[in-house]
């Protein structure tokens, strides 16, 4: 699927999209919520960039798309730093009739409602920074301690060390919201 990807396949690039995209929402949901959508744009930009100079197996691109993720991720951060946004409360408030004319249902979202997923995220969220990006790569993205790692610019041992600190303090954080199962 991957090299069919690479030799401008559609279809196969459609399914590479289909596999990564709902992990990669729910990584940048935890790690950048407020541009989520914008970096997963962003990242699927690069990827169609760059794919067909990508080496390596399923598994290094799973790695390869969460890490131009997470320098999209970085550069927003910067680019907020240097151009802070204007806050919506100097802005004249708009009714709910006029707030709804504005916006209409997206299907990831509704998706992710039937599935009670945003109210994990949310969860995920609560965890310090470290611990939910580390959950979101090994758990979501399914990517390999070693990957992730290398990912994060830390020691696989640190990574092993925060992701099960992590999953400790979510038990905790899922006791209190009271889910017992």
């Amino acid at each position: 699927m991957l090299a069919a990807a690479q030799h401008r396949d559609e279809a196969a690039f459609a399914a590479l999209w289909h596999d990564g995209q709902p992990a990669l929402l729910r990584y940048l949901a935890v790690v950048a919520p407020d541009t989520a959508e914008d970096i997963a744009a962003e990242t699927w930009t690069q990827v169609v960039r760059g794919l067909a100079k990508f080496r390596g197996d399923e598994q290094h691109w799973r790695a390869w798309l969460f890490t131009i993720a997470r320098r999209r991720v970085i550069d927003q951060g910067r680019r907020q730093m240097r151009r802070p946004s204007i806050s919506l409360d100097t802005q004249p408030e708009l009714t709910l009739a006029e707030l709804s004319a504005l916006r209409s249902p997206d299907a990831a979202d509704v998706a992710l409602e039937n599935l009670d997923t945003r109210a994990a995220i949310a969860v995920i969220a609560r965890l310090p920074p470290m611990q939910a990006e580390v959950i979101m790569l090994r758990v979501v993205a399914g990517l390999d301690t070693e990957t992730v790692a290398q990912l994060l610019g830390r020691s696989p041992g640190a990574i092993r060390v925060a992701a099960h600190r992590g999953l400790h303090r979510l038990a905790g954080l899922l006791v209190e919201a009271g889910v017992t199962r």
